[in-house]
């Protein structure tokens, strides 16, 4: 409300300057008086009782007086892909797929539909989780170098520094059992969790049930809706074989889980109790972390005692060399084979089989190396050539930080 004060002060005036009487005393009271009470700060009250100041009641009053202005649209920011989305509920138990896939499980594996039944009723969706799983625009060229300094850089370095100080006892120990040096252990951990700092927060049965049954339309769709159905089923024995909850299981966006990033496939195939304690547990036991990569490299073809990679130049008249390129994950071809296809290969070991390898560098010079069977085992934990090489060449930082 708006309150104005009458004008006093010229009545005043007026009283003063006639003779002084009992009436006249009165007069000049009350209009002394009501001078007083409109210097003073005015208050009044809310719809809750309480006193609302002169800033408050001011906002009111200009809210009040001034037109409604026309609302504009703002403008829309891109909507950031969540790291860690919560999810939404659907009904999993009337999905068709859903339904089948909880027959096949009760049939196959002596689950009971009523338990399955109560499971999916507590799973949600991930949309963040189908975002994140699309390919990147084939548009957009490969950067090797870019690729490269998201992890090999101090952050990690110096965490595997402190990571190979504090385990390095599990460590020496997984590479004379398995043959797995120390340096790539420590360069797949950094690069997939940047050693437990970021092992993901995506419930693992929201994540995979989201991808096992609306997996992006992708030109492998089917293959890729398969494989997380069967990591689906991985999780499900894998909560019963251990004793825990599944909906207790959190991990990646694609489901990986723990220290290193395994799937739970891979947990009940290749993880190890190497710490002792009589359980697998790659989300709480750095040391299970270590010896788990080891095992799952040596099964995957790592040789004890090679080199990893090369780097090589190949020549610019003599271009056999391409027909080499995207060969498959596997060493072929013999040192001889290289040579007449046009490759440098004075500082190769004889009697190893290797592939060549182009890590590009968008606009910039595509570097060329040759790999050796380890190098491609690499491969068999990330199916990248950018990924292995990462893994080897944080795993050297770290050593030769260690070092100095």
């Amino acid at each position: 409300m708006r309150y104005t004060c009458p004008l006093v002060w010229p009545p005043l005036l007026l009283i003063l300057l006639m003779p002084i009487s009992l009436p006249r005393l009165t007069a000049l009271a009350s209009t002394l008086l009501m001078s007083t009470l409109c210097a003073l700060p005015m208050t009044v009250q809310a719809q809750d009782g309480k006193p609302v100041d002169k800033k408050t009641q001011k906002k009111a009053v200009d809210k009040k007086d001034k037109k409604p202005a026309e609302k504009k649209a703002k403008p829309q920011a891109k909507k950031k892909v969540a790291a860690d989305d919560q999810g939404e509920f659907v009904n999993f138990n009337e999905w068709k797929d859903v339904a089948r896939f909880m027959d096949e499980m009760a049939e196959r594996n002596q689950f009971q539909r009523t338990d399955l039944n109560a499971l999916f009723a507590q799973t949600r969706y991930v949309d963040s989780a189908i975002q994140l799983i699309k390919p990147a625009p084939s548009t957009k060229p490969k950067n090797w170098a870019a690729y490269r300094a998201r992890f090999v850089e101090p952050v990690r370095i110096n965490a595997g520094v402190d990571f190979w100080n504090t385990y390095g006892v599990a460590l020496a120990r997984a590479e004379a059992q398995y043959g797995v040096p120390m340096e790539i252990i420590v360069g797949i951990i950094g690069v997939e969790t940047v050693y437990g700092r970021n092992t993901g927060n995506f419930r693992v049965m929201d994540v995979l049930t989201t991808l096992a049954f609306d997996y992006p339309n992708t030109a492998n769709r089917d293959a890729r809706m398969a494989f997380f159905r069967g990591e689906l089923e991985n999780t499900l024995l894998l909560a019963r074989e251990a004793g825990i909850d599944p909906m207790s299981l959190r991990g990646s966006y694609a489901g990986a889980i723990g220290w290193p990033q395994f799937m739970p496939g891979s947990i009940r195939e290749y993880a190890v109790d190497f710490d002792g304690d009589g359980k697998i547990d790659l989300r709480n036991s750095p040391v299970d972390a270590i010896g788990s990569v080891a095992h799952y490299l040596a099964v995957h073809g790592w040789q004890r005692g090679e080199p990893v990679a090369f780097p090589v130049t190949v020549s610019t008249d003599n271009r056999q060399w391409e027909a080499m390129l995207n060969q498959g994950l596997e060493a072929k071809y013999s040192v001889e084979e290289l040579q007449a296809a046009g490759i440098s290969t004075s500082a190769l070991p004889a009697g190893m089989r290797y592939g060549l390898v182009d890590l590009q560098n968008g606009t910039g010079p595509t570097e060329y190396w040759v790999a050796t069977n380890n190098f491609y085992a690499i491969t068999q934990y990330n199916r990248s050539y950018f990924y292995a090489m990462s893994v080897a060449d944080l795993g050297r930082a770290v050593a030769s930080a260690r070092n100095r």
